[in-house]
């Protein structure tokens, strides 16, 4: 899909997310649950980029593979770093590290360029991407207001008025002064 460059991708939301290899059934998955979720995450002015040690032909050979088997494009680009450069400079890899079999890091980065999360999973549990979808949902929602988001937030759903910084502040809201839902 061409060159890419993360300061393209500002003005929008990004996801960035390494594998450590093609071919592999957990990333299969996740790729798979990816692709299927690319317009939703579109939709929230988000895109998603992938990483991995693999070449350009494995990357080629794997999404065709994956929409054979599968039935599914994979829509977005996969950036490969044969040489892990990448991943040791944006800390998906430990330092020193001569296998890419801990790279299974995900970011989410902010339209300025700023990661506002990262989430590390090990080698043998697939990433949820409906919770990545919500993680930019949440940050989105926090971003364009002065609140915050309960556990396990939707869109729609009540978030938490921020709480006061000031002793009358405290005072003006009363006993729930520290946890406050109000209409999103």
């Amino acid at each position: 899909m061409g060159v890419r460059t993360l300061s393209s991708y500002r003005g929008r939301w990004l996801v960035f997310f390494s594998h450590p290899a093609d071919f592999t059934p957990v990333c299969t998955s996740e790729f798979v649950a990816f692709a299927q979720a690319h317009a939703a995450f579109l939709a929230l002015d988000c895109d998603l980029l992938a990483l991995s040690v693999d070449s350009l032909s494995s990357h080629l050979a794997w999404q065709q593979s994956i929409e054979q088997r599968f039935g599914v494009r994979v829509p977005f680009p996969i950036v490969e770093d044969p040489a892990m450069g990448i991943a040791q400079a944006y800390g998906m890899l430990p330092a020193g590290a001569t296998s890419s079999a801990t790279v299974r890091t995900t970011f989410v980065i902010d339209p300025e360029g700023i990661v506002r999360a990262s989430i590390a999973y090990p080698l043998t549990v697939g990433r949820s991407v409906a919770e990545i979808r919500r993680l930019v949902q949440a940050l989105q929602a926090t971003e364009a207001g002065d609140v915050s988001t309960p556990e396990g937030w939707h869109p729609g759903e009540p978030v938490l008025a921020n709480p006061p910084m000031t002793s009358e502040e405290v005072g003006a809201r009363g006993p729930d002064w520290y946890y406050r839902l109000e209409s999103a």
